[in-house]
């Protein structure tokens, strides 16, 4: 998906001003955002890439304008009603109406840092050997979908070189839209600065990307 999240190569944002020792939270609530996210997520009912899709499908002015766990409360906010958890009403007013789906699991605060601590894996087997191997040329594929993709727009139709082969991993394009986890083979590529960034580009500069395999051609 081409959406405001996707800001590789995009001018007129000003510089990047870290803030300095800026702390985990600069609110009460931002940490209610992390633990309602957190919790949220424990049910089961969707997965992390569903996740990220929701939040690229949060309105370009909105998401822009908002800070990084308003974004996250957003992102909630449509996943809780598209999997039946809470009405639009409720979400707005802050109380139940009805009985919503019931969570497959529930987080308990006893529960929180082992799940932490165990984080999420998603390396899988795949059947099949890698279809490209390091020091190979390769070119990325050029589309533009309205779903979940990994792959950033600056860095489609550009030739590079695998670095490394990283593993077979569920492959997020799929497991955003409930089409399964499907896992391929990862690859690190390499590609010039001049290759993503066009002529003036610092000839010293280049760019790695992690790219699954279905987003690759040999050249």
């Amino acid at each position: 998906m081409n959406g405001p999240h996707d800001l590789g190569g995009q001018m007129g944002f000003g510089p990047v001003a870290p803030e300095k020792n800026e702390p985990y939270f600069h609110t009460e609530w931002e940490k209610r955002a992390l633990g309602i996210t957190l919790s949220c997520g424990a049910f089961g009912a969707w997965t992390i890439d569903e996740s990220r899709h929701a939040r690229e499908n949060i309105p370009p002015a909105d998401y822009l304008a908002a800070s990084y766990y308003e974004i996250w409360i957003r992102g909630i906010d449509m996943l809780l009603e598209r999997h039946g958890f809470a009405t639009r009403e409720e979400l707005l007013s802050g109380h139940k109406q009805q009985d919503g789906a019931v969570p497959k699991r529930v987080l308990k605060a006893e529960m929180v840092p082992g799940v932490l601590a165990k984080g999420g894996p998603c390396d899988r087997p795949v059947e099949t050997a890698p279809l490209f191997v390091v020091g190979e040329t390769v070119k990325t594929k050029n589309f533009n979908l309205p779903t979940h993709t990994r792959l950033p727009r600056y860095a489609r139709a550009k030739t590079g070189v695998v670095e490394a082969v990283q593993g077979s991993f569920v492959f997020p394009d799929d497991n955003a839209h409930g089409k399964g986890e499907n896992p391929q083979w990862l690859y690190t590529v390499v590609f010039d600065g001049s290759e993503i960034w066009g002529e003036g580009a610092d000839t010293s500069l280049t760019v790695s990307i992690d790219a699954w395999e279905s987003y690759l051609e040999r050249v």
